[in-house]
């Protein structure tokens, strides 16, 4: 295998995953804003991924997948209501529309993509020693 190409293939999915984790940082912060521009409280983002194939010209055009964000979407699942009649964004009745996100869920999110960067990272770091010591044994 094309170690250039092995080393491309995990930047996709490193660039992936660091979207995801962009995305998770950007749930976690809002876990508490109830007004957003457009009107209600936040929404929670997730990543949906996909593979991609890449056609390698230096093995006879056979394909290597790799990974890209797909889309980034908005979570359906409607926000819990809470209430606390002293919010200002409390109806008359005193509830409030939270976002829909899961702290529990979120840190679980991030440690899995905080993991699943490691991981890409390091064969990385694998690929480049394997070069490196092809070249000395080339000398």
């Amino acid at each position: 295998m094309n170690l250039i190409s092995a080393i491309d293939v995990t930047a996709s999915a490193l660039t992936a995953q660091k979207t995801r984790l962009d995305v998770v940082a950007q749930n976690i912060a809002n876990a508490q804003t109830t007004r957003t521009a457009s009107g209600g409280p936040y929404q929670r983002q997730v990543v949906s991924f996909e593979t991609e194939l890449i056609r390698n010209q230096a093995f006879g055009g056979a394909g290597l997948q790799s990974v890209r964000v797909a889309q980034v979407t908005t979570d359906p699942t409607p926000g819990q209501q809470v209430y606390n009649p002293q919010h200002p964004d409390a109806t008359p009745d005193g509830l409030v529309t939270m976002p829909n996100v899961n702290l529990s869920q979120e840190m679980v999110d991030l440690i899995t993509a905080s993991r699943t960067y490691e991981a890409n990272l390091s064969v990385v770091k694998n690929a480049r020693q394997m070069a490196m010591r092809t070249l000395e044994i080339g000398k």
